[in-house]
């Protein structure tokens, strides 16, 4: 699972988010630093407003909250979903000897990034493409 600061980076970089179920969030507030949340159809549901998408907290006596504006959430993608959102410039993952390594096409070159860990190596690869896209 990625940190939330290259969450934030993503995030930044101008990935948006369409919650599902599956995905896994953080509410972006010091006090619920490193709590998760999964978004799922019995306990946390997207709903569809006109003005935006709101996460509905269904049944969770635990919690005071009853909903949390999508602005308010810090999508946390899986290596999977980091994956996908590389598209077609995604090229290999492998194991390296301290972590792994993402191989992307970018401007027609091969561009690496070594991680300690598989998802953050395909995150600095997403942030990467991003910012080419946008440049």
């Amino acid at each position: 699972m990625i940190a939330d600061e290259l969450a934030r980076e993503l995030r930044a970089a101008g990935l948006s988010w369409h919650p599902v179920s599956g995905d896994t969030f953080a509410i972006d507030r010091s006090e619920l630093a490193g709590d998760r949340f999964t978004v799922s159809e019995m306990t946390i549901e997207p709903h569809e407003f006109d003005t935006g998408t709101i996460l509905g907290f269904n049944g969770t006596t635990e919690w005071a909250l009853d909903s949390l504006a999508l602005e308010d959430a810090l999508w946390i993608p899986r290596e999977d979903q980091l994956r996908e959102l590389l598209g077609g410039s995604f090229r290999h993952l492998a194991r390296t000897s301290d972590g792994y390594r993402v191989t992307i096409l970018l401007a027609g070159e091969d561009r690496y990034f070594d991680e300690e860990d598989a998802a953050t190596a395909y995150g600095r690869a997403l942030l990467s493409l991003i910012g080419a896209t946008v440049s």
